[in-house]
């Protein structure tokens, strides 16, 4: 299989640092071109599901615009320009929690929609957090910070209470690999 390849992009409308949007001109593989395809860029973001050296995991029952009601949630936010992927999640974690953790492991990175882009997210398991300082979030959101057993993650999880797509799959890619240890 060979891959798509963008022939010419022009900027349709630019919303500054959250949301630009391109018109492409794409080329498949067999010599055809598609005019006209959007394309959709939104700043690369990081979630983490932390566990404390309890072994308690790190979680938010929060709101957000986009869902009713409220969510559980793990530890997200945008990498900044010339951050790592990893230097944001030890950033957001602190700034979001006040605790810092002594081990991270990378579960990947991954684009969120494969048509149209909409930026990358990058998914860590930190193990081993504790508090060291007191939360300096910036979040518009209101928010409650939530120490839950891997029960009642999992019931929570099976139960639909993360109510965001990425939110669901970071949770299941951590109890995944702390299953595989």
């Amino acid at each position: 299989m060979q891959p798509w390849k963008t022939l010419s992009k022009r900027t349709v409308f630019d919303g500054g640092r959250f949301l630009t949007v391109e018109e492409h001109t794409v080329g498949l593989p067999d010599g055809r071109e598609i005019r006209g395809w959007i394309w959709l860029i939104t700043p690369e973001y990081i979630n983490v599901v932390a566990l404390t050296w309890k072994n308690e995991f790190i979680c938010f029952r929060q709101t957000k615009y986009a869902v009713e009601d409220t969510s559980l949630a793990v530890v997200g936010g945008y990498v900044n320009d010339g951050e790592t992927p990893l230097a944001a999640a030890q950033r957001e974690l602190r700034e979001e929690t006040g605790y810092v953790a002594e081990e991270w492991i990378a579960l990947g990175g991954y684009p969120v929609d494969g048509n149209r882009g909409c930026g990358r997210a990058h998914f860590f398991l930190a193990r081993g957090a504790r508090p060291v300082a007191e939360i300096d979030a910036d979040d518009l959101e209101e928010q409650e910070l939530l120490l839950l057993s891997r029960a009642q993650v999992e019931a929570a999880l099976l139960n639909g209470e993360f109510k965001l797509l990425p939110w669901m799959a970071i949770v299941s890619l951590a109890l995944h690999h702390l299953d595989s240890r």
